[in-house]
């Protein structure tokens, strides 16, 4: 059980529990109605108390957050844990791991790994994952810890992924608007197709190599296989795609790593950034190919679309080449 604690100030003296925890605290009213319902789920002072009452300069307002979660068979594979807190957890998934079980994947799951690590610290608590990265692709994986960590962080988390394609762009930064869907119906495969959903990537190439270069991409979308199908579309697809490139001897999956999260904390609203190092496979393919990493080469801050778009002159829906590229 997560227990927040909340101490009464001036500013929201006189409002109501209800106002105060869904209009400044982010509480939906969903969780609002299963707390009512519990003896200890909302205490002022620690004492019971409504929705409907004031509250007053100095009151202590309690918030007790019940969990439940599905039985599943646990996963003792160690996976790197970059933060970790009351509210937020945050992996470094390794490759092959699934992040959710399906009816092809029961065993070895980071949903396994967090169920596993939870029962060790005698907590039930089920897994809340606010992105998701493909089983072959590796990096960040940020996790909320309870119901009201994780509407705080829905859509409130940028990902920045490099990643290592075929071939040498032409342009050292580009903007592709290119929407994507399933080539045919319940298959794995997306296309490029001018009836799929509005999908949008930027890279920006980090470093050439032999044949090859390294890639930074910003997600404003988030399809499936996203990265994957754009780069592919434009000729450059990931080294070692065995999907949409060309299977390599020197890495036996797509060259795809998430290797920086941010995130406004959910509880204290402080701008969190973690970094996830890369693994070693992908390591030995960038030093086998004459190319260098550093995190200081990643862009600080994701800035908005519209700062993107108003140097592109084409139109939407087409891709987007810069004016000075």
């Amino acid at each position: 059980m997560r227990t927040i604690k909340y101490i009464i100030s001036d500013e929201d003296a006189g409002k109501k529990v209800e106002e105060f925890l869904m209009k400044k605290q982010g509480f939906s009213r969903r969780v609002i109605t299963a707390l009512k319902k519990l003896p200890e789920g909302m205490l002022l002072n620690g004492v019971h108390i409504r929705t409907v009452d004031a509250l007053h300069a100095g009151d202590q307002l309690e918030v007790n957050l019940p969990e439940t979660a599905k039985r599943m068979p646990l996963c003792h594979i160690p996976v790197e844990v970059l933060l970790e807190d009351e509210d937020v957890i945050v992996y470094n998934k390794p490759a092959g791991m699934p992040v959710h079980q399906s009816g092809g994947h029961i065993f070895g799951t980071l949903d396994g790994v967090y169920a596993a690590h939870c029962a060790a610290a005698g907590q039930v608590t089920p897994f809340r994952p606010i992105n998701r990265l493909d089983k072959d692709t590796t990096g960040a994986v940020v996790a909320a810890r309870n119901q009201i960590a994780a509407g705080k962080l829905w859509k409130a988390v940028t990902k920045r992924y490099i990643a290592v394609v075929a071939g040498i762009p032409r342009y050292p930064r580009r903007l592709i608007r290119l929407p994507i869907e399933r080539e045919r119906p319940m298959e794995l495969k997306r296309i490029v197709t001018p009836e799929g959903q509005d999908a949008v990537t930027w890279y920006r190439v980090l470093g050439e190599g032999r044949d090859c270069a390294l890639l930074e991409f910003l997600l404003y979308t988030g399809r499936t296989h996203q990265i994957r199908v754009h780069m592919a579309c434009l000729g450059h697809p990931l080294l070692g795609d065995p999907l949409y490139g060309v299977p390599s001897e020197e890495i036996d999956r797509q060259a795809l790593h998430c290797a920086r999260i941010s995130f406004p904390h959910p509880l204290t609203g402080e701008q969190t950034t973690v970094d996830a190092p890369p693994p070693e496979d992908f390591l030995k393919l960038l030093k086998r190919r004459g190319l260098t990493w550093d995190f200081d080469c990643l862009t600080k801050e994701q800035p908005p679309l519209e700062e993107l778009e108003k140097d592109f002159i084409v139109p939407k829906g087409e891709i987007f080449l810069p004016q000075d590229s």
